[in-house]
């Protein structure tokens, strides 16, 4: 999943974006409101972080553009973050388009999962455990595994490997085209290449296929989760 961090704070940005990197998130930062509505016409994220206190134009100002038609994604999920904590400011915020928000000092724990809630709503998900077949993503406790008659095995997944399951989950059983993966992949400050992406799925296909969950290439595109009941 790809963020879009709005602070000026550096060291609260850093701090943010260390955490949120740490929880398997690309991260993308940018200190002003300005340099984020420039960004958002132009790329699109699966979710935004906005500090309020922003200088010249505030968060509240950037939320309500965002929304507008232009932007590469105006139905993105938008958590804002503010030091101020009168009712007016967080009913505001949330009037004019954000869909969470937290008072600062919070505890990452709590911001992750506000954003995993935010994120699975707009996929339409409504638990924290995303499955197919006999795969289980636990995306609150980031453990996967395989469900079987004896019971369930884990499934030992690196950080890209587990970033890709899950947005191949999150959209199952509908194909995602490789270009969203590499989307949700990378940020600015670390490239992949597509055939990066490859390395990843054919990594993924090993770890799954013995369950029964193909990988399938779609010439072209992308791929698409399919379950072969006849493996099982």
């Amino acid at each position: 999943m790809r963020l879009l961090l709005v602070e000026d704070d550096v060291m609260v940005a850093s701090g943010i974006k260390l955490g949120l990197s740490d929880a398997g998130y690309a991260v993308d930062w940018v200190g002003s409101a300005e340099r984020a509505e420039e960004v958002l016409r132009k790329e699109a994220f699966d979710a935004a972080i906005i500090d309020i206190g922003l200088p010249k134009m505030d968060g509240l100002e950037l939320t309500r553009r965002l929304r507008l038609p232009e932007m590469a994604n105006p139905a993105m999920p938008v958590l804002i973050l503010t030091a101020r904590d009168a009712l007016q400011d967080r009913v505001q915020g949330l009037d004019l388009g954000a869909d969470d928000y937290m008072i600062k000092p919070f505890e990452l724990p709590e911001l992750l999962a506000r954003l995993r809630a935010l994120l699975r709503r707009s996929q339409a998900a409504t638990s924290a455990v995303l499955s197919f077949g006999p795969i289980e993503l636990d995306t609150a406790n980031r453990r996967a595994s395989a469900r079987h008659q004896g019971g369930s095995t884990s499934i030992e997944l690196g950080p890209r490997e587990w970033t890709v399951l899950e947005y191949l989950l999150i959209h199952a059983p509908k194909p995602t085209s490789k270009d969203k993966l590499l989307q949700a992949l990378t940020g600015w400050d670390k490239e992949i290449t597509s055939n990066a992406v490859e390395v990843y799925i054919s990594r993924l296909r090993a770890k799954l296929e013995p369950y029964g969950v193909l990988l399938r290439s779609i010439r072209g595109f992308g791929y698409r989760l399919e379950h072969d009941t006849d493996s099982q």
